[in-house]
């Protein structure tokens, strides 16, 4: 059996400390990468912490030796120690409850007033598809947990592309670009359907997720069919996204779905499609 550098001792402290980390069901090759030595050998998203902290000393050597990897167990503790570092200064592990996080974080107190939900789905936003790859390997599935993991990382860890631009949206404020990944309103609180249906029109999957979005909006969804059996157009309605092709994408979704959109275009009949083509 291998020996390593660490006693069976300090491998309890570490494993007791670590197993309170928010980290804990983190990919070891995650963890690994953000650190500058070297990249875990088994890169399986379910290769986590939590699969070796419950071992005692012993029964970690026997782990790795089963897995083939017998001599990893320092790199394995170098990994784990150098991660709860970054909590604290001078190594000193601190234990952090997700309760805790959730009071202080800034992230989610200006999401509260931009009226935006901490439950929304990752998967119906405009992320791109490497950072919706990372969140679902990091199971972040609402925005909510984005944001309690981002306050964790931040200060200590290198992101880049749409992760770290709806970051520092989210952390200044600025609606326009959270607007960019969000289907958000500038100038109005809160998440809307018309732009979640704009964004998801443009992305290659948006028949697999249309249905989501629209199950998520129910409450849009009626009062846009409210509005449209009072006979308010739907192009009237759609004007807001300020983008021609924008609108016209997102009615073709919408109109299988609003009875009211049907009934208003049957009355304006040839008129309107008059009208219609005269815009042309």
């Amino acid at each position: 059996m291998s020996n390593t550098k660490f006693t069976a001792k300090e491998w309890d402290e570490l494993r007791a400390a670590f197993s309170a980390s928010i980290m804990v069901n983190t990919s070891l090759s995650s963890l690994a990468q953000n650190l500058d030595g070297p990249d875990w050998p088994v890169k399986a998203k379910d290769e986590t912490a939590a699969k070796y902290v419950e071992l005692t000393h012993g029964e970690l050597l026997e782990m790795l030796a089963l897995k083939g990897i017998p001599g990893h167990a320092d790199l394995l503790y170098g990994i784990l120690k150098e991660t709860l570092a970054f909590d604290a200064p001078f190594g000193d592990m601190v234990e952090q409850t997700q309760v805790a996080a959730q009071k202080d974080n800034q992230l989610l107190k200006n999401m509260a007033r931009l009226g935006i939900p901490e439950g929304f789905p990752v998967t119906l936003t405009a992320l791109g598809a490497d950072t919706l790859e990372f969140c679902k390997m990091e199971k972040l599935g609402t925005l909510g947990e984005f944001a309690i993991f981002a306050q964790n990382m931040s200060q200590n860890v290198i992101v880049g592309g749409d992760f770290r631009r709806l970051l520092n949206a989210l952390s200044h404020i600025d609606e326009q670009t959270v607007s960019e990944f969000l289907p958000f309103r500038p100038g109005v609180k809160g998440l809307h359907l018309i732009e979640c249906l704009a964004q998801l029109s443009r992305k290659p999957d948006a028949a697999t997720k249309v249905p989501a979005a629209l199950e998520y909006f129910k409450d849009d969804l009626a009062a846009l069919n409210d509005e449209t059996k009072a006979g308010t157009p739907l192009s009237r309605l759609l004007v807001v996204l300020h983008d021609p092709a924008a609108e016209k994408a997102v009615a073709e979704l919408l109109r299988p779905h609003l009875k009211g959109a049907a009934q208003t275009e049957k009355k304006s009949g040839g008129l309107g499609s008059l009208f219609g083509w005269l815009k042309k």
